[in-house]
């Protein structure tokens, strides 16, 4: 069997990427034990790749009252909305990861409402799930729910945020084809 590319488009050597670059998925390497193939797709177009992991960070790693967990939950539910398997591949490992659960990500994938998840966690998920396929159905009935369940205004930006963010990279990913190392099937479980 040929081994299929990990992107549609060309992947850069890592010696010929600049060195802010370089530094940041050779940091990622020697954290994951691998480099994730979203980093190299990307890395052929540097200031796209600083913008988009800048974003990334800013949602992702911020202080928020959504656990990293919770975020992770946000990204496989609507990735999964949005087929995108690389995403749901990769970002299901992380949710087995932080979530400490080896089955939550599977369920979130299949059918997110039957999951084994907090009222809070279901209505955060609702809410994504809304912006990610029915952004212009948003009203304010939504942000009325979901503060019933604790959450902040700023936790409401962070879950639209999050939702959108990953819609625009779900796209590009598929667009792209870029394939899911295979890593990320066997991490945490």
């Amino acid at each position: 069997m040929t081994e299929k590319p990990i992107s549609r488009f060309a992947v850069p050597s890592l010696a010929s990427l600049p060195q802010d670059i370089r530094a940041r998925i050779e940091g990622v390497a020697e954290k994951a034990g691998f480099v994730p193939n979203i980093f190299l797709a990307l890395a052929h177009r540097p200031d796209e790749f600083r913008a988009f992991f800048a974003y990334h960070d800013a949602l992702m790693e911020r202080e928020s009252g959504l656990s990293l967990g919770e975020r992770e939950m946000i990204v496989v539910a609507t990735s999964a909305a949005n087929e995108c398997q690389y995403c749901v591949v990769a970002h299901g490992a992380i949710v087995r990861i932080r979530m400490k659960n080896r089955i939550l990500a599977d369920q979130l994938v299949s059918n997110y409402r039957k999951a084994d998840i907090t009222p809070r966690q279901r209505a955060m998920l609702d809410f994504a799930l809304k912006v990610s396929l029915r952004a212009q159905e948003v009203e304010e009935s939504d942000f009325d729910r979901l503060h019933a369940h604790g959450l902040s205004d700023d936790d409401i930006w962070d879950i639209g945020a999050i939702t959108a963010f990953f819609g625009m990279s779900n796209r590009l990913v598929n667009m792209a084809s870029i394939r899911a190392n295979e890593e990320f099937f066997a991490l945490g479980r």
